[in-house]
């Protein structure tokens, strides 16, 4: 089992929220799921709490895991001011263990794409199954590969994000570039920082690429059965040109 490797690119919560404040489109979503599925619920790779937060102003029975205590930080800060009950813990969502049993657990945002390999994924089922209570649910959401992103000019740069740096008052712009390793299904990506007038400086982000049938194939050989699977929030059907892949599935 591989280590996670993307702590450089999590060490600092305020940047994180700088960077993704607009990035809401997500939460409706898991707040019907919530509903629908009940308490109390786990967020794995929870981050600054970006969505956990949301569930508990809703009133839910929210816990909080992530890998970063950075990040962790910030989540538990923002809680606090809003004395918010939701709670937070620092583990590695591969090999954890709480004495709860959650009636919903979600994975979002992409972040199983720091899932590497075939160990690591395993024993995040494992844990999975572990921790879901007898009627429990599990959610993933990650993007649908496009091969012609993929496999563009390694040499060229995409523009990621602009935003205030939250400790002054210089722009942060955010470029990368990638090379995805056909072999592997590796996307070795760098994000390149450039703060006002500081020197440019990158930070590796490295995403296992997951295509649709092999993910539906890696949770049923890993002890799941898919109940839904949408292609984007809105809950449309998945199809080839859907922008996600949002699974719901639980145990067999």
């Amino acid at each position: 089992m591989k280590p996670i490797d993307s702590h450089a690119l999590y060490l600092d919560g305020l940047h994180y929220d700088a960077q993704h404040v607009e990035i809401v489109e997500d939460i409706p979503f898991y707040i019907t799921q919530a509903k629908k599925y009940g308490e109390p619920i786990l967020e794995l790779a929870c981050g600054t709490g970006r969505i956990t937060i949301p569930l508990a102003r809703q009133g839910f029975d929210v816990t909080g895991l992530d890998i970063s205590e950075g990040m962790l930080k910030v989540a538990k800060e923002k809680a606090e001011r809003e004395h918010l009950s939701c709670k937070f813990i620092h583990a590695d969502c591969r090999k954890f263990s709480i004495p709860t049993k959650f009636n919903l657990i979600f994975i979002p945002f992409n972040s199983i794409a720091h899932i590497h390999d075939r160990g690591s994924f395993e024993a995040l089922c494992d844990s999975m199954k572990g921790h879901l209570a007898e009627n429990g649910h599990f959610i993933i959401d990650i993007f649908n590969p496009r091969l012609e992103r993929l496999l563009g000019d390694p040499n060229s740069r995409f523009p990621v994000a602009e935003y205030e740096d939250p400790y002054g008052h210089e722009t942060v712009i955010i470029t990368e570039n990638n090379i995805y390793e056909r072999a592997t299904q590796m996307n070795h990506i760098k994000w390149y920082y450039k703060i006002g007038n500081k020197e440019e400086f990158a930070v590796e982000l490295n995403m296992r690429i997951y295509y649709p049938e092999e993910l539906d194939n890696l949770l049923y050989y890993n002890g799941f059965d898919i109940v839904e699977k949408f292609g984007d929030f809105d809950g449309s059907s998945f199809e080839s040109s859907s922008p996600k892949q949002l699974i719901i599935c639980r145990k067999k």
